[in-house]
C-alpha cells in the first residue's frame, strides 16, 4: 500500500468519525419504523399473524385472521411476537425484525469486504460496500416495510458471505469449519423464514459456480456432514411439530406453496420474463456503473482464477461466486410463474459487495492518477437523476383513481418534492467537496473523493427515507387505524366481527381482533376448508348469524353497502372511512372493553 495513504486513512477512519457515522445511520434507519401506519397486504398480514401468535400463545400453528395459515414458516412471526412481548403491539414492533435484518445485512456486507481485502484498503472497501447497500433505494425501502423478503434476503446473503469468508487464505481448519457451520445455520434460518428456497438457492448457485470454474475442491471444504447436522438441528423441529399437530400441513406447504407456486400461475402473480429488470435498475440506480465494474472484475477473476487483492484459497473466486449468485437468482425468479417485487432482493447485498470492491479500487486509482473527471461524470449522472425526479412530481396524483386517492397523492407529491430538494442540496455539498481537487497530493485527492462519495450516498439515503415517510399520506387511510379507534369500544374478546366479501389485511391488527370471513375466502381458503364452520359462505348465512348474535360487528366495503341494506337487518353504522364502514346492532352500546389479550396498538 502507498505509505502516503496511511496517515490519511488514520484520520478519515478515526474511531470518533466511525462511531458518529454509525450512530447517526442507526438512528436514521430505526427511527422511522414507527412513523407510518401498516399497509396492505404484507404489512397487515405479517403483523397480525404475529399478534395472534402472541395473543393465543400457540407458537407452532400460525393463524391469520383466526384461520390456519401455512403459506410460510414462522421465523418472522416468532421474532415479531417476541418484539410484541418485550415492547407491546405496534407498528415499529411489527417492522422491527425487518429493520434489524436489513441493518445487519449492511453490516455483514461491509464486514465481508473488509475481511476479503484486509488492512486499511479493506477498511475503505468495507465502508464503501456498506454505504452502497444502505443508499440503494430498494434495500432502503425493503428495510422499512414488514415483508418476509427482507428477512430472507438478509439471511441468505449472510449464508453467502459466511461461505466466502470460510474460503479465505490462511484460515485454520477450526476457523474454516466454524464459518461453514455459520453458513449452514443461516441456510436453516432461511428455510424457517420462507421455506425450501433457503436451501435451493444456495445449492443451485454452488452447482453453477462449480460448473463454470471447475473448482470441485470447494466441496471438500463445505463440511457437508457436520453442516447438515447443524442445518437439520435448527430447521427440522418446527416442521415435525407442526406436521404432528396438523397432518394437512406437509402437502399444502411443500406441494402447493413450493412446487405449484413455481410451476403454475394460479397464484395470480405471473409477470413478464423481464419483470425484475426495471426493479434491479431502479433498486440500485445510483450505483449501476459500479455494479457493471464489479461484474466485469468478477468475470476477470473467473478467467484468471485469482485476484491479488482478495484473500481466498487457491482456485476460489469469491467475486465470481457473488456474480453467479446475482445472475442465478435473477434467472430463477424470472422463470418462476409467481413474481413479486421483493423476490429479487437477495441479489442486492452481493451486488453491493461487488460494486464496493470495484469502487474502492477505482477511487484509489483516480486519486493516484489525478482523474477527478471520472468521478465528476458519476456526479453529473446522480445530479441528473434528482433533477429528472422533479419532472414526475406534478403527475403523482395520477397514481390515484378515486378523487380522495388523488388528493392523498397530491399530498404525497409534496413529500417527494421535499425529499428531492433535500437530496439536491446535499448533492451540491458533494460537488463542493471536490473543490481544489487538482494539484493536491494523492492522499488529499482520495480524501476529497471519499468525502464527495459519502455525501452523494447520504443524498439518496435521505431521499428514500423522506419518500418512504410521506407514503403515510396514502397509507393511513388504507390501514383503517383511525376507524379502529372508533370501533374498538364495541369489541370484546368474544365479539363476532364479520368481514363482508373482503379480507381486510390491516383492520384486524388495529382492532386487535380477527374477523369472520363472509362470502369470500381469498387467501384463507385452505384454513377455512380445515375449519368450515368458522365462516359464512353466503350473505344469507351471515344474516342468520347476525340475527342470532347478541352483539356482533360487521366490516363492510363501501361498494357492498347496497347489498347489505337489501338484507334488511337491524344494523346501525358507527363509523366509516374511505374504504369501509362498520355496523353494529342498534342495541349494541359501546362499553369499556374487557381486559385485552394484547397491549393497545401504539399509533
Amino acid at each position: 500500500m502507498n505509505p502516503a495513504f496511511s496517515p490519511l486513512f488514520s484520520a478519515f477512519y478515526s474511531r470518533r468519525f466511525l462511531w458518529v457515522l454509525a450512530i447517526l445511520f442507526t438512528l436514521a434507519w430505526f427511527g422511522v419504523l414507527d412513523y407510518r401506519h401498516l399497509v396492505a397486504s404484507d404489512e397487515g398480514r405479517y403483523g397480525e399473524i404475529a399478534r395472534e401468535m402472541y395473543a393465543t400463545g400457540d407458537w407452532v400453528t400460525p393463524r391469520y385472521n383466526g384461520y390456519k395459515y401455512f403459506e410460510k414458516p414462522p421465523l418472522q412471526a416468532w421474532m415479531t411476537a417476541m418484539a410484541y412481548t418485550l415492547f407491546g403491539v405496534g407498528e415499529w414492533q411489527s417492522r422491527l425484525w425487518t429493520g434489524i435484518t436489513g441493518y445487519f445485512a449492511i453490516l455483514a456486507t461491509g464486514f465481508t469486504a473488509w475481511k476479503l481485502v484486509g488492512g486499511e484498503r479493506g477498511v475503505m472497501a468495507g465502508w464503501v460496500s456498506a454505504i452502497l447497500l444502505a443508499s440503494s433505494p430498494m434495500w432502503n425501502v425493503g428495510g422499512h416495510f414488514n415483508t418476509l423478503d427482507m428477512g430472507l434476503s438478509s439471511i441468505l446473503s449472510c449464508a453467502l458471505f459466511s461461505l466466502v469468508l470460510a474460503q479465505r487464505d490462511g484460515l485454520s481448519r477450526t476457523a474454516r469449519r466454524n464459518w461453514m457451520w455459520l453458513c449452514w445455520a443461516f441456510m436453516a434460518l432461511a428455510v424457517l423464514s420462507k421455506g425450501l428456497i433457503g436451501i435451493v438457492i444456495p445449492g443451485m448457485v454452488l452447482v453453477v459456480y462449480t460448473l463454470t470454474t471447475g473448482n470441485w475442491a470447494l466441496w471438500k471444504r463445505l463440511h457437508l456432514f457436520s453442516g447438515l447436522v447443524v442445518f437439520f438441528l435448527i430447521a427440522t423441529p418446527w416442521f415435525v411439530l407442526v406436521s404432528l399437530k396438523n397432518p394437512e400441513f406437509p402437502h399444502f406447504f411443500f406441494i402447493h406453496e413450493h412446487w405449484d407456486r413455481f410451476t403454475k400461475d394460479g397464484h395470480n402473480r405471473k409477470g413478464h420474463p423481464l419483470y425484475f429488470v426495471p426493479l434491479i435498475l431502479v433498486g440500485f440506480i445510483p450505483w449501476l456503473a459500479q455494479v457493471g465494474q464489479g461484474l466485469m472484475r468478477a468475470w476477470r477473476e473467473r478467467r484468471t482464477g485469482d485476484d491479488a487483492e482478495i484473500s481466498a484459497v487457491q482456485g476460489f473466486s469469491p467475486q465470481w461466486l457473488c456474480a453467479v449468485w446475482a445472475v442465478m437468482i435473477f434467472l430463477f425468479f424470472s422463470k418462476s410463474q409467481s413474481k413479486l417485487p421483493g423476490y429479487i432482493m437477495p441479489i442486492f447485498p452481493a451486488l453491493a459487495l461487488l460494486a464496493g470492491l470495484a469502487m474502492s479500487r477505482a477511487l484509489e486509482r483516480m486519486s493516484l492518477n489525478d482523474e477527478g473527471r471520472r468521478w465528476k461524470r458519476q456526479m453529473i449522472y446522480l445530479t441528473l437523476l434528482l433533477l429528472i425526479g422533479f419532472i414526475g412530481v406534478p403527475y403523482t396524483y395520477q397514481l390515484g383513481k378515486a378523487p380522495y386517492e388523488q388528493l392523498e397523492y397530491q399530498q404525497y407529491a409534496v413529500w417527494i418534492a421535499v425529499g428531492l430538494v433535500a437530496a439536491l442540496a446535499i448533492m451540491m455539498s458533494s460537488w463542493l467537496a471536490l473543490r481544489g481537487f487538482n494539484g493536491q497530493s494523492p492522499a488529499h485527492r482520495l480524501r476529497k473523493l471519499l468525502d464527495s462519495f459519502l455525501r452523494a450516498a447520504i443524498a439518496f439515503f435521505v431521499l428514500i427515507q423522506v419518500v418512504g415517510l410521506g407514503h403515510d399520506t396514502h397509507g393511513r387511510s388504507i390501514s383503517g387505524a383511525d376507524l379502529a379507534v372508533v370501533v374498538r369500544p364495541y369489541i370484546q374478546n368474544d365479539t363476532p366481527v364479520y368481514s363482508i366479501r373482503m379480507l381486510d389485511h390491516t383492520f384486524p391488527f388495529y382492532i386487535q381482533h380477527p374477523t369472520i370471513m363472509v362470502d369470500m375466502q381469498d387467501e384463507l381458503e385452505f384454513g377455512i376448508n380445515q375449519e368450515p364452520d368458522t365462516w359464512a359462505p353466503k350473505l344469507s348465512d351471515f344474516a342468520v348469524r347476525w340475527k342470532n348474535d347478541r352483539a356482533p360487528v360487521a366490516v363492510v366495503p363501501l361498494q357492498y353497502l347496497d347489498d347489505i341494506a337489501a338484507l334488511n337487518l337491524p344494523m346501525a353504522e358507527v363509523g366509516r372511512d374511505t374504504r369501509r364502514a362498520v355496523f353494529v346492532k342498534p342495541t349494541h352500546q359501546p362499553a369499556p372493553p374487557a381486559q385485552p389479550t394484547t397491549p393497545p396498538v401504539t399509533q
